[in-house]
């Protein structure tokens, strides 16, 4: 049964040049799998492409990634309490979740905040009106200089929000801001999103693992 050492492991296994992250993205793993326990909710923003790999991670961790995640006996008896066969049947296809809010999927506030107030600041008003002390903030930029991003850093600073900031080599001024920078080791922007997809999935298969059973 793979944990959360051996998906590390072998995610360095696999790309070795990776080995500069190891540390800072179980830093994220620990803080995200302890924020959970607390009932805390996981937020993520990036632009382009990043805004796509922000999406991303959030279905892995609303859904079932590489478990299950069946409901609890408990949960699949209240189902079928309240409604019968059919809540019964509904319990089987649902999966255990993970709070996870993508900061690009509010294309009303989003459009709203920009014509309103402005644009460079609707990640850090949403962090601003949604996330508690204890959350957790993963801003995505390859660059490392998105100004919106290092808004929603101050926010997240302010509101007692763990950050974190996952970038390539340009150390960019979104570092300063950030509490941990997982930061690979490229520069071209697509070199560079070419190696966060592998680390996300390697933060997604793990914090599943703290929870779920993996299939192998």
């Amino acid at each position: 049964m793979e944990n959360q050492q051996t998906i590390i492991r072998t995610l360095l296994e696999r790309y070795p040049v990776l080995e500069v992250c190891a540390a800072s993205l179980e830093s994220l793993i620990n803080t995200t799998v302890a924020s959970y326990r607390q009932g805390g909710t996981f937020f993520v923003a990036g632009n382009g492409g990043s805004g796509a790999d922000a999406d991303h991670i959030c279905g892995e961790l609303l859904k079932g990634f590489r478990s299950r995640r069946a409901l609890s006996d408990e949960e699949t008896t209240h189902f079928q309490h309240l409604f019968g066969e059919e809540g019964a049947a509904l319990a089987k296809t649902l999966q255990g979740g993970l709070p996870a809010v993508s900061l690009l999927s509010h294309p009303g506030f989003n459009t709203a905040y920009i014509n309103d107030v402005d644009p460079m600041n609707i990640f850090a008003q949403q962090l601003w009106a949604q996330a508690r002390a204890g959350d957790v903030f993963l801003a995505i930029s390859t660059g490392g200089g998105s100004e919106n991003l290092r808004r929603a850093l101050m926010a997240a600073k302010v509101k007692g929000v763990k950050s974190f900031l996952l970038t390539g080599n340009r150390h960019g001024i979104c570092e300063k801001y950030a509490d941990v920078t997982i930061g690979v080791p490229e520069a071209e922007t697509y070199k560079i999103q070419e190696l966060h997809l592998p680390v996300y999935h390697a933060f997604c298969a793990a914090v599943e693992a703290n929870f779920w059973e993996l299939l192998c």
